[in-house]
C-alpha cells in the first residue's frame, strides 16, 4: 500500500541510519512522503539503490561504530542536505545466546553497535542541531530495554542504555531547542528478527496481546510524529512503544 503524501515534515533535512531494511527503510519512505529532504545510511552499500527508491535525496554508507567515520558521515549528511534537522538512529544488531556461555566478544560487538554508535551519531548530530537552536533526535530502542529478555541479556542492556541516555540528553538540551526522544518497539517482521530461532517468536507471539508482530511500516509513523511540528513539540525524554501490547508502562 502506497505511503499516504503529507506535509508533516515540509523542508525538514533529515538523516536516517539501518536506511537499507525494515524499519530504517520505512522511516526514509515515511518521512520523505511527509515532505522531508532525507540522506540514508547504513554500513550496507545496498543503501544506496534501496532508499533512493523510496525517495533518498542522498546516502552515505558508514561503519557506525566508527569515530571518526561517523563524524564524516554526519557532515556529509549536512552538506548533501544544505543542513540537518533530524537525526533517526534505527540501526543495529540482534543475536541470541544465553548469558552463562555468551562470549566477551559477542557482549562487546552487541553494545558497541547497538549503543556507542549511537551515542557517536548522537554527538555527531548535537553539534549541527545546537548552534541553530533547534533540531530533533529519534533513536530507535526495543522494548527489550525496557523489559529484558532470556537469552538477550547483551541486547536488552544496549537497548536499556539508549533509552537512559535519550531521556539524559533530553534534560540536556532540551531548553536548547533540540528534543530527543526514543521509539521501543515490540517485535517487528524485519531482517534483524528473521534471524531469531523460531520457538521464541511462536512464544513471543502467543504473549503479544495483539498475537502477531508488527511491521516496519506500523513503527514509522512514530518517527515522523517526533519529528514534526507541532506534533512532536512536547515530546522531550518519552519513549514511545508501538510493541503490539508487550509493554504497557
Amino acid at each position: 500500500m502506497p505511503v499516504p503524501r503529507t506535509d508533516l515534515l515540509a523542508g525538514r533535512r533529515v538523516l536516517v541510519t539501518g536506511a537499507a531494511s525494515g524499519i530504517g527503510l520505512a522511516i526514509v519512505e515515511h518521512c520523505t512522503a511527509a515532505g522531508a529532504r532525507v540522506v540514508a545510511a547504513d554500513r550496507d552499500p545496498a543503501v544506496g539503490d534501496r532508499a533512493a527508491a523510496v525517495g533518498a535525496v542522498g546516502h552515505v554508507v558508514v561503519d557506525a561504530t566508527d569515530e571518526a567515520a561517523v563524524d564524516a558521515a554526519v557532515d556529509t549528511a549536512a552538506e548533501l542536505l544544505g543542513g540537518l534537522d533530524v537525526l533517526v538512529t534505527s540501526h543495529g544488531i540482534l543475536t541470541q545466546s544465553p548469558a552463562a556461555e555468551m562470549s566477551l566478544a559477542q557482549w562487546q560487538q552487541t553494545i558497541d553497535v547497538d549503543l556507542t554508535s549511537v551515542f557517536l551519531l548522537n554527538r555527531s548530530a548535537l553539534r549541527h542541531l545546537l548552534p541553530q537552536g533547534e533540531g530533533r533526535i529519534v533513536n530507535v530502542a526495543s522494548q527489550l530495554g525496557i523489559k529484558g529478555g532470556s537469552s538477550l541479556a547483551h541486547y536488552a542492556a544496549a537497548k536499556a542504555g539508549v533509552i537512559a541516555m535519550t531521556k539524559s540528553l533530553a534534560l540536556e538540551v532540551s531548553r536548547d531547542g533540540v528534543l530527543v526522544n526514543a521509539i521501543a518497539p515490540g517485535p517487528i517482521e524485519t531482517p534483524l528478527v528473521d534471524g531469531i530461532d523460531e520457538d521464541w517468536k511462536r512464544a513471543k507471539r502467543a504473549e503479544l496481546p495483539l498475537g502477531r508482530f508488527g511491521t516496519p511500516d506500523e513503527v514509522a509513523p512514530t518517527a515522523v510524529l517526533l519529528a514534526s511540528n507541532p506534533g512532536g513539540n512536547l515530546f522531550v525524554g518519552q519513549v514511545l512503544g508501538p510493541n503490539s501490547g508487550d509493554v504497557m508502562p
